[in-house]
């Protein structure tokens, strides 16, 4: 196996004394995992740290051996943004640690990467959170996981949906759900329409909305552990 290719750093162990393990989430080949020759060195300390974006050579012998990444590159630098923000490096733990237990090794992540590129190349932008929870939300269809927004569950109406129901993962209008509404998840507004502007609260509610669903649809369903980084996120941003 000889393959080139670029994508986004989520995941470093040490290997042996001055070699890494690196998870890529790379944009044609998807998740790959592989080793790094004498990739511990003051001039490549700044190369090797999560969230980067890097190119990359892969090779294996055999398609079921880890391969060798060669010639790395640094191309963009994410880490001054996270290191200088606590939110976003927690948001960095937890957007690591989730995609890399969750997503499968060398399957194609076909528009996922292009919404992670967005989200990596927009993290100056006031909206960085909006976009994160937006990427999160994304990542649930991706898995095949994702809910039913387009019409009220109680009444099938399209109309005034405020609500989703924790245990159909379907849409609610204002009017069946308000008696209920303590038990209800908010309606994600902006995620549905790209020209509402969500407050802070909205993101946390969508944050929680994608905690839940990919809890009890994904990883409580495969036998998996919730990221711990993830499951602590939400305290560290209110």
């Amino acid at each position: 196996m000889q393959v080139k290719d670029e994508g986004y750093i989520i995941k470093i162990l040490k290997h042996g004394e001055n070699s890494l393990i690196l998870t890529v989430l790379s944009l044609a080949h998807g998740k790959m995992t592989g080793f790094v020759k004498s990739a511990v060195t003051k001039k490549k300390l700044g190369v090797y740290q999560l969230g980067n974006k890097i190119s990359f050579n892969a090779y294996a012998r055999l398609e079921e051996n880890m391969p060798q990444f060669r010639g790395v590159e640094l191309l963009e630098s994410h880490v001054v943004h996270f290191l200088s923000d606590e939110k976003k490096l927690a948001v960095l733990s937890a957007f690591c640690e989730l995609f890399n237990i969750s997503i499968p090794e060398n399957e194609p992540l076909e528009g996922m990467i292009r919404l992670i590129s967005q989200f990596m190349d927009n993290l100056g932008d006031e909206m960085w959170l909006r976009n994160y929870a937006s990427l999160e939300f994304r990542l649930l269809y991706f898995l095949g996981v994702g809910l039913d927004l387009g019409s009220c569950a109680a009444t099938g109406t399209i109309e005034n949906l405020a609500f989703v129901s924790p245990k159909s993962g379907r849409a609610v209008c204002f009017e069946a759900g308000l008696p209920y509404k303590d038990k209800l998840f908010k309606y994600p507004h902006f995620v549905i329409d790209k020209n509402v502007i969500p407050t802070y609260e909205d993101v946390l509610d969508l944050l929680k909305l994608n905690e839940f669903f990919l809890r009890k649809n994904f990883f409580d369903a495969h036998g998996l552990q919730f990221p711990l980084s993830r499951a602590n996120l939400l305290e560290k941003l209110v």
